[in-house]
């Protein structure tokens, strides 16, 4: 019996050391297109109902990840951003930033449960497994409104200095918040609601995307200047600066592969690998224009992204003076990436 766990624990420990060696492979799966000519935002997933959400301006769409196949959608989310998942309580949570309200939803049924008053312009949100409280960053406000995951009461509001964007949670008791108007993270203790510390992202400037590697107590924080800032998560040490592409707009970490993805807008996705307690770029992955969001399906280790075709941008006026290019019409879509099955 000693002899098998031995040679289980080798097997283990070399599979885990080749997966560190050897650069990720990432391809597209699949293709599925959603339809409409609107914009779009951040994607979540609900690894237990295998389902994924897309915020799709006034609706999240639903999908399922086991058959690549379209559900019902939410509606009625009006300038939706993010959707959090808190799967002990079986409730999901998407922030409306047109309402500056909260939607409260199951995820069995997916039927709305309340909606909740928040701070100005709600946008990224988040689940905090230690506590069971969801923290939703307002925008408009500079502040960050506190839910209990189980009734949906507010129980605090966090002033801030700046704009919150993506927030991340070590599960032990700290929410770290990106600050993209000062270059800023801080550290939040989620027991008590409070702003522990405060730290510089220099040369960093801009940060949107924010995920962990909660294993090494690492914090990567996706800044627009293209570079993706590593800190120790315990003092705010800024460890390694790890170049990106441009329009990173979201991040994910997964543990097994210890592989973090950068989404960046000008279409592609940076694939950061650790190798002997260090981080390096192990592929970038060519993706579509516009697909600056991302999920990861911790089942499966596939990434998700949403993007649409892109027509010409209209001329600047004095009411928009930086436009947008049109979006073509009829093909938003969310697209699946993964590595090849290696067969035996």
């Amino acid at each position: 019996m000693i002899k098998h766990i031995t040679f289980a624990v080798a097997l283990f420990c070399f599979c885990t050391q080749a997966r560190a060696q050897n650069p990720p492979q990432y391809q597209l799966l699949k293709q599925t297109t959603i339809g409409g000519e609107v914009g779009w935002d951040f994607l979540n997933i609900d690894p237990q109902n295998r389902t994924l959400y897309i915020s799709h301006a006034t609706q999240v769409e639903t999908y399922n990840l086991d058959n690549d196949s379209l559900m019902a959608p939410i509606l009625n989310t009006e300038g939706v951003h993010g959707i959090a998942i808190a799967d002990r309580e079986k409730h999901g949570f998407i922030t409306c930033g047109k309402s500056n309200t909260v939607l409260e939803f199951g995820l069995v049924k997916r039927d709305t449960i309340q909606r909740i008053a928040v701070g100005t312009k709600p946008d990224a949100i988040m689940y905090d497994y230690a506590t069971h409280h969801v923290f939703v960053m307002n925008a408009g406000s500079n502040n960050i409104s506190v839910l209990d995951a189980k009734s949906g009461a507010v129980l605090a509001t966090i002033a801030l200095d700046g704009n919150p964007e993506s927030a991340v949670s070590d599960e032990r008791g700290h929410v770290f918040v990106n600050i993209e108007s000062s270059s800023e993270v801080v550290k939040i203790n989620s027991g008590n609601n409070m702003v522990e510390a405060t730290w510089k992202l220099a040369p960093g400037e801009g940060p949107t995307a924010l995920t962990m590697d909660r294993a090494a107590n690492r914090l990567f924080s996706g800044c627009d200047n293209q570079k993706m800032m590593v800190l120790n998560a315990a003092n705010g040490k800024i460890t390694q600066v790890i170049p990106i592409g441009k329009g990173v707009d979201a991040a994910v970490f997964d543990p097994f592969s210890k592989l973090a993805f950068s989404a960046n807008g000008e279409g592609n996705v940076t694939i950061i690998q650790q190798a002997a307690g260090k981080y390096r770029v192990g592929q970038t992955l060519e993706t579509k224009r516009g697909a600056k969001t991302i999920a990861l399906d911790p089942h499966t280790h596939d990434i998700y992204l949403a993007t649409a075709d892109f027509g010409p941008t209209p001329p600047p006026t004095q009411e928009k003076p930086k436009p947008r290019p049109s979006i073509v019409p009829g093909t938003f879509s969310v697209l699946k990436y993964g590595q090849p099955v290696v067969e035996n």
